[in-house]
């Protein structure tokens, strides 16, 4: 099994930057693609972006691109997610999955998940 914690959320001003971390214990998951989402109140769940195994491939949602980086260290079982430029759309709960695989997958079915942490963005 794989515990996923997220961290790094909170209040932050538009235009500005947060880094949120996902932390994963359990097993490692450096043979793992992961995965970051959110939900907006009354909204479905977003993917966002997703990263291979090895952080040699990444793919990023049309509404984040080139504002979201994913990047991953193994050595500490960690994902993260940098964003710039938020707007007060971003405004979520923000989570983080893992997929028992190497690769990205084309259909969301992550096999485990995080509990989220929340974002918000103030006009």
């Amino acid at each position: 099994q794989v515990q996923l914690v997220e961290s790094g959320g909170g209040l932050v001003q538009a235009g500005g930057s947060l880094r949120l971390s996902c932390a994963a214990s359990g097993r490692t998951v450096s043979t793992y693609a992961m995965g970051w989402f959110r939900q907006a109140p009354g909204k479905e769940r977003e993917f966002l972006a997703g990263i291979n195994d090895s952080g040699t491939s990444t793919r990023y949602a049309d509404s984040v691109k080139g504002r979201f980086t994913i990047s991953r260290e193994n050595a500490k079982n960690t994902v993260y997610l940098q964003m710039n430029s938020l707007k007060p759309e971003d405004t979520a709960v923000y989570s983080c999955a893992a997929f028992s695989r190497p690769y990205i997958p084309y259909i969301n079915n992550y096999d485990y998940w995080g509990q989220g942490t929340q974002v918000t963005v103030s006009s």
